[in-house]
């Protein structure tokens, strides 16, 4: 457990049970009871109660408190310990956030981030903020003099909370809160909880890389009653995650909203014509060296602004206890692995090209989503009809997508995987035709073409020429002028292809 030398920490009596409560941080100005949930706040030695704080929601996370790791600030390992626990909710879903107590006395959060984890510190931001709403979403804005672009803008909520804690909002009443996201993989959050308002800073992690001890052993739910029957039908419903604010009925396929907890008003939407997945839910296998299990997939549409043809793909929610999830994508284009990014990649004056981590990628379609059908659990509240407009890059590094919906915009990174890949790793030989697609080759170099290719191209290109002008002297009377072979433009839909685009 990190401990700094020169701290004390401070232990009083519960004014709620009598319980001991203590204090490891001297920054810590609030705690909850473990006993009684009291929240108690600390004014010099003296503990007063608040009142009652909410009972928590166990979450997918194999973080507990008291966990203690290591992390590398400013070039040098610092220990710490996880002492509390925040959750959070907003319109863009449930967060949990951990307080961290640093070896030099300091304190930072460990939170989620789109089924990621990121690592926090509290920055001062330079400057005067403005107000939450003066922040557009997609927009650009300097902090400390770096570039960020705004990625959230909404409000949200504490809704409970656990051990020892900085200073708190109120319990249940709503703030504004901006998310902003640079080039180079950085988040920066901005609390308007808080007067003025507490701005952290971080970048994504991963657990193993923290060396952490005490996790858990498992991220399913503990509680082994969480089941309900189904609004619709009134078959059992079973809940896997106890994060899950989405579900379907195994039974008839209704699309269950748990945003209000199962003990709340639960809310179905039929769905028709189902499309089964390719991939089994609950299957498990291993992509790019991690193990996955299959917990979610929903079927999207898109089209292109101003054409009336749709193109379809499907996408697998994949989750480890460790990496938080992922998406498995299957497109006509092929199959792709990719994750939401902690950045958000600079875009050009233009929007034809996307920078990130130092690697640009060119524009390749433009087009409107909407979800279609869903099965299985995910973490943030998905529902039939969900529109969301999209936009996909790609580079010879991979492909990069952004996804922007009415209060955020997100952005996925990954890369092209190959149809043998895919069924290899969830074993399913017997469904390698089925799971067939075409392949992309790898993406041309930057560096230019060799003459081989130049020679090539070339020759192509004098052989079209040289039907084109047959083409166009032609006399049906004598020859056979059929346009059968003619070439079909990829038009607005771009052939229907599609990476997926981006996800929340």
């Amino acid at each position: 457990m990190a401990t700094d030398p020169t701290q004390r920490a401070y232990r009083a009596p519960c004014p709620g049970c009598g319980a001991p409560v203590e204090f490891k941080s001297a920054q810590s100005t609030h705690a909850v009871c473990g006993y009684c949930q009291s929240t108690v706040v600390r004014s010099g030695d003296v503990l007063t109660r608040l009142g009652k704080m909410a009972e928590l929601f166990d979450d997918h996370s194999p973080l507990q408190l008291f966990d203690s790791g290591r992390i590398t600030l400013d070039g040098k390992e610092q220990p710490f310990t996880l002492i509390g626990r925040l959750q959070f909710k907003s319109d863009a879903g449930v967060w949990t956030e951990w307080v961290a107590f640093l070896e030099d006395g300091s304190t930072a959060s460990l939170g989620e981030d789109n089924g990621a984890y990121v690592f926090t510190r509290k920055i001062d931001p330079g400057r005067e903020l403005p107000e939450a709403s003066r922040f557009r979403l997609g927009a650009t804005t300097a902090i400390n003099g770096k570039s960020y672009s705004v990625a959230y803008s909404g409000s949200a909520q504490l809704v409970s909370a656990q051990g020892e804690l900085p200073q708190l909002p109120p319990l249940g009443h709503p703030f504004d809160m901006v998310e902003l996201r640079s080039a180079d993989g950085e988040v920066l959050s901005i609390d308007y909880g808080h007067t003025p308002p507490s701005v952290e800073r971080g970048r994504s992690v991963l657990l193993e890389d923290l060396k952490l001890q005490g996790l858990k052993d498992e991220s399913a739910k503990e509680e082994k009653g969480r089941q309900f029957n189904c609004p619709h039908c009134g078959a059992p419903v079973q809940v896997q995650l106890s994060t899950t604010k989405s579900l379907t009925c195994g039974s008839c396929n209704s699309l269950i909203d748990l945003n209000s907890g199962v003990g709340g008003e639960l809310r179905a939407a039929v769905q028709d014509e189902p499309v089964q997945p390719l991939i089994p839910l609950g299957s498990k296998g291993q992509l790019q060296g991690v193990h996955w299990q299959v917990v979610g997939f929903q079927h999207r549409m898109g089209v292109a602004p101003g054409d009336d043809e749709h193109f379809g793909w499907s996408e697998y929610l994949l989750y480890n206890q460790k990496r938080g999830f992922a998406f498995l994508v299957d497109s006509e284009e092929g199959w792709s692995m990719v994750r939401p990014t902690t950045g958000a990649p600079q875009l050009s004056s233009n929007g034809r090209t996307a920078t990130y981590m130092g690697t640009k990628y060119e524009l390749k379609y433009s087009y409107e989503a909407e979800t279609t059908y869903v099965l299985g659990e995910f973490y943030w509240q998905v529902s039939r009809g969900q529109k969301t407009s999209n936009r996909d890059f790609a580079s010879s590094k991979g492909v990069l997508s952004l996804e922007q919906s009415r209060n955020e915009v997100t952005w996925s990174a990954g890369d092209k995987i190959a149809s043998d890949t895919v069924a290899k790793a969830f074993k399913l030989d017997d469904k390698k035709d089925v799971l067939q697609r075409d392949d992309p080759g790898p993406f041309v170099a930057k560096s230019g073409m060799g003459c081989g290719t130049i020679i090539l191209v070339a020759v192509v290109i004098i052989i079209l020429l040289i039907i084109l002008s047959r083409c166009s002297s032609c006399d049906p009377r004598v020859e056979n002028c059929s346009s059968s072979s003619s070439y079909r433009s990829s038009g607005g839909s771009y052939g229907g292809y599609s990476s997926g685009g981006g996800h929340k």
